[in-house]
């Protein structure tokens, strides 16, 4: 008797119509960013879910530290101590080339930005796999965060924030395939761009001539072109430095110094005049915060004296 008067759809079509339905607003979420607000949503729904993952490494890491013996804990004081001279000498330099770039900055009538602000964030979510290099941090629009606000770890350039919600932020990597970073050569000055490769330990140097300056140990810092990042944060330092044949330009590769696959916290970086992202931070909005490749400079650069 069910079976009579049961009119619903067959199976078959009901599964049609939902992956037409699935296909209609996957071609409208892409072409004209419609929705947006749905994923800002679920990004709150799903930020206690993202939290609770995190806390059994945050316990592990909690439980390590607890259990360290006593004498990895004098020797790891010890290394704390003989950093922490190094970096005090290192510092006293530091300032002197800052009180020196100061007043050459004034003698020459420029402007210049004193310090950043940063906040620290941890991540909440890793992907490293070849299609994406991305992080989630548990800082949103909330606490200031914007789209294209660079992040930096400890050592170095880490990315840029691509998606900002309320509570989180999604971090786009520097060796992710569709990032370029505009870098000059700390050594001379030499300016190009960096571009991700897909793989954490690599990025790219694709528009080098086969005569340029380069060579394997120079450090790459952010040149300050694009208004993203910066100028003078390190990003990598050149691993090879190689002549291909069937290419008109290098191949020259470089390795971040940034430790993408090791950091637990980020430092989220505000200059004195942040780059803001338009009012709406759809993936939209972050498409156009990527950085896009400047045309090189070929006049020749200064010597780095430092």
């Amino acid at each position: 008797m069910n079976a009579l008067f049961d009119r619903r759809p067959p199976p078959l079509l009901r599964l049609m119509l939902a992956v037409l339905l699935s296909l209609g607003l996957m071609f409208a979420d892409a072409r004209d960013r419609h929705l947006s607000w749905v994923r800002s949503t679920l990004a709150v729904v799903a930020y206690p879910v993202h939290w609770l993952a995190s806390q059994p490494s945050q316990f592990a890491r909690a439980l390590d530290s607890r259990l360290a013996t006593e004498a990895d804990l004098r020797e790891r004081n010890t290394l704390l101590e003989h950093e922490n001279l190094e970096l005090k000498g290192r510092m006293q330099r530091f300032l002197a080339l800052q009180a020196e770039n100061s007043r050459l900055r004034d003698l020459l009538g420029s402007s210049f930005k004193v310090g950043d602000r940063v906040l620290v964030a941890e991540l909440l979510q890793v992907e490293l796999d070849p299609y994406r290099q991305q992080v989630l941090v548990d800082k949103g629009t909330s606490s200031g965060v914007y789209v294209g606000q660079p992040v930096l770890d400890a050592n170095a350039v880490m990315g840029q924030v691509v998606i900002a919600n309320p509570l989180t932020a999604t971090v786009l990597l520097i060796t992710d395939a569709d990032h370029a970073l505009p870098v000059q050569v700390n050594r001379n000055g030499l300016r190009t761009i960096a571009t991700g490769t897909g793989l954490v330990n690599q990025l790219r140097l694709p528009h080098l001539p086969k005569n340029a300056d380069v060579r394997v140990g120079d450090l790459l810092v952010t040149s300050g072109m694009g208004g993203v990042f910066p100028a003078g944060y390190p990003v990598a330092r050149i691993v090879e430095v190689a002549d291909d044949p069937n290419s008109s330009f290098a191949t020259v590769n470089a390795e971040p110094t940034a430790r993408l696959d090791r950091s637990h916290e980020v430092l989220l970086v505000w200059t004195v005049e942040p780059v803001q992202a338009a009012p709406n931070t759809s993936a939209q909005a972050a498409d156009r915060q990527l950085i896009s490749m400047p045309p090189l400079d070929t006049l020749e650069q200064p010597e780095d004296r430092s």
